[in-house]
């Protein structure tokens, strides 16, 4: 039988939130280096979790689903195993513009479609996460049309 593990009570809240129009294209832009930075470390990452990561750290990767009518969104996916060059786990974001899927939904794609990686450790810290980290900073600042959902 396998353990479900969950998030630390005190881990960051995932914060997701919407956007459009030309906003959508500076976000991208913006998270270009972060996902860069992701992918770089993703190897040392993926060794570690394939060897064992320590009792209760989770990893996660971060791609963005889209659907038959082109919307698109960010998710977290619990990794559960990574072979054959894909990444396959369960998707752990709530789900809102990407109506084919949903929280807990086995989710299986190609390494290259990471775009972040995190490991959370039991003490409610992480590793990784370079785009989330950005983007919840991002979220910040003063002139940002975006907003959260709620």
């Amino acid at each position: 039988m396998k353990t479900i593990l969950t998030l630390a009570e005190n881990a960051p809240a995932d914060r997701p939130f919407f956007m459009d129009g030309p906003e959508t294209g500076r976000v991208e832009e913006a998270i270009k280096p972060y996902i860069e930075k992701a992918r770089k470390s993703y190897p040392e990452a993926k060794r570690r979790f394939l060897t064992g990561l320590p009792a209760n750290h989770m990893f996660f990767a971060t791609t963005i689903l889209q659907d038959e009518t082109g919307r698109s969104e960010q998710v977290f996916v619990a990794v559960e195993r990574i072979e054959g060059g894909n990444i396959v786990g369960r998707i752990r974001s709530n789900i809102f513009a990407v109506k084919s899927y949903k929280y807990g939904d086995r989710y299986e794609f190609p390494e290259p479609h990471l775009i972040d990686w995190l490991i959370a450790r039991p003490d409610g810290t992480e590793e990784g996460n370079f785009v989330g980290n950005f983007l919840d900073e991002y979220q910040k600042t003063k002139n940002n049309p975006a907003y959260y959902y709620s």
